[in-house]
């Protein structure tokens, strides 16, 4: 598929690995393209029965690469970023991820459509759209409340800032916490244990679970994404990216 973007099939498990990790996995347009096209792939074959997500390094991923998204930034809802949160979004077969070291933007919001996600004791999440003069994307403005109720939802999204596993926990957007050395581990025998499970009745399962909310989690990746693009050509955007880059250099 790409450099960035590690594939690997063993007995059911598609693992799709984020690898760039001397950026800490932060996406590209081409990493998007890549990941939504092996979704997509995967749906559509019978030697996948589940899917893994996880980063190179030691790392999920740092969200967008800030450059690459302001020299090729979405225009549309086909734009790679878009059409990757609706391939995972849409997708039959359970997700599972395997967080270590941060979990930024679309690191933390694309967990709200895995299955079960496992996350180690260091990871560090953060939804910090707010700080950067944009709005929430991924649905989370939906899903988010939806399992870590309206007060949790609005202090990690107003307010922008990092938290830890244990919040994570709380707020449901991970199952389980585990040592670092376990990580890969847990995420392997909770994979092939899905994998295990009887296919159709799992795909059905999964279905059940997601369909009640498709039309609303679709609607909600339609109007976050437009309003997303808005915030994009917003002075206040501009302003708040070239502060971080100015304070990265």
């Amino acid at each position: 598929m790409s450099d960035t973007l590690l594939t690997n099939l063993e007995a059911g498990v598609l693992t799709l690995t984020f690898n760039r990790p001397q950026k800490k996995n932060a996406f590209t347009g081409e990493m998007y393209d890549a990941a939504a096209r092996a979704l997509v792939d995967a749906d559509q074959s019978d030697a996948v029965r589940v899917v893994v997500l996880t980063g190179a390094g030691n790392t999920f991923t740092a969200g967008n690469d800030l450059k690459d998204f302001l020299e090729h930034p979405p225009s549309g809802e086909d734009s790679p970023v878009f059409r990757y949160l609706r391939a995972l979004s849409h997708l039959s077969r359970p997700v599972v991820a395997g967080v270590e070291g941060v979990a930024v933007g679309i690191g933390t919001t694309m967990l709200l459509h895995c299955d079960y996600v496992v996350a180690t004791e260091r990871a560090v999440f953060s939804m910090p759209f707010i700080n950067l003069g944009l709005s929430p994307e991924g649905a989370s403005s939906v899903l988010l409340p939806r399992v870590a109720g309206l007060a949790l939802a609005s202090e990690l999204l107003m307010f922008g800032d990092p938290f830890d596993a244990a919040t994570a926990l709380r707020a449901g957007i991970i199952n389980q916490v585990v040592p670092e050395t376990s990580l890969a581990e847990v995420v392997h025998k909770r994979a092939t244990a899905l994998a295990a499970r009887p296919v159709e009745s799992l795909r059905l399962t999964k279905r059940l679970l997601r369909e009640p909310l498709r039309a609303t989690v679709d609607e909600a990746l339609s109007r976050e994404g437009a309003h997303f693009i808005q915030r994009l050509a917003s002075a206040e955007a501009r302003e708040a990216f070239n502060a971080f880059l100015s304070k990265k250099k």
